[in-house]
């Protein structure tokens, strides 16, 4: 491999997955990515749960356009980006329920994020708030990504539903690397003991072991926060979900300076992995 960064910033990708829905996904993917620029990094919050994109809606913003626009030739990368903050938080919006969107092909998907590379090489971070389950845009824009979060909750159907995303994209896909945030937990031990059980499963029936980053409380905050259209991190800083949510950012943040050559000869996003029979 030549010399040259191809990523000389370097841009760390985190794909933002869950089993199900249900789970806080995409409230967490905003705010961990609000942590992140708050800290003083430059972040790019791409939402690509096609079919439910909502980010826009938690934060009660309109952008005149979306993914859908770039597939127009006269459309570049910067008529899309939308500033959340000043200096560095943007974000990337979706569409709900288009066809060309739902239906992307892996050519298309690679067309579109030909368009992006550019763009994404300026950022520290960009977060990819993906859909839950496990649909072939899922699984594909996953295994492009250099550290895939599941979200899930201390709910048997949450963990059920993970153990099936990860063991497709371990299986199908090779990725052996997965980092798991418990939501929702009402006791500090709960969120360990969710993970421990998801990763004994991982354990005995895959062979791999799994990362922790935390788990995040239950607080009246943020349900409030969602419905002042702003995210936790910046409406209630020191409630204990905010907190819970900054240490799970710091444990981000370490990911990526641990890896900062590695990331420097690869793109932001990696080549779609063909799934292996």
């Amino acid at each position: 491999m030549s010399n040259t960064a191809i990523n000389p910033k370097p841009t760390l990708s985190v794909a933002v997955l869950s089993g199900k829905g249900g789970v806080g996904k995409t409230n967490l993917a905003l705010n961990l990515g609000y942590a992140l620029y708050k800290t003083g990094h430059k972040l790019l919050l791409m939402d690509f749960d096609i079919g439910l994109a909502n980010i826009d809606v938690l934060m009660g913003l309109s952008p005149e356009k979306n993914l859908q626009d770039l597939f127009q030739p006269d459309t570049e990368a910067s008529d899309v980006v939308y500033p959340i903050e000043e200096n560095g938080f943007d974000f990337l919006p979706s569409a709900s329920g288009v066809p060309e969107l739902l239906e992307m092909d892996d050519d298309m998907r690679e067309a579109l994020f030909g368009k992006l590379n550019l763009t994404f090489n300026s950022y520290d971070y960009l977060f990819l708030d993906l859909g839950a389950g496990i649909s072939q845009t899922v699984l594909s824009v996953a295994s492009m990504s250099h550290m895939p979060i599941l979200i899930v909750t201390p709910e048997p159907t949450s963990l059920t539903d993970s153990y099936a995303v990860i063991k497709v994209l371990n299986t199908q896909y090779g990725l052996t690397d997965f980092n798991v945030l418990v939501n929702q937990i009402d006791a500090a031990n709960e969120g360990k003991l969710t993970f421990d059980r998801l990763n004994g499963a991982c354990g005995r029936f895959l062979g791999i072991e799994l990362n922790y980053l935390g788990g995040v409380h239950s607080d009246p905050s943020v349900p409030e926060a969602v419905r002042r259209q702003t995210p936790l991190m910046k409406f209630a800083p020191r409630c204990k979900a905010a907190q819970d949510i900054l240490n799970a950012a710091v444990k981000i943040h370490r990911y990526r300076q641990n890896n900062e050559d590695r990331l420097k000869q690869e793109h932001v996003l990696r080549k779609i992995a063909a799934p292996q029979s």
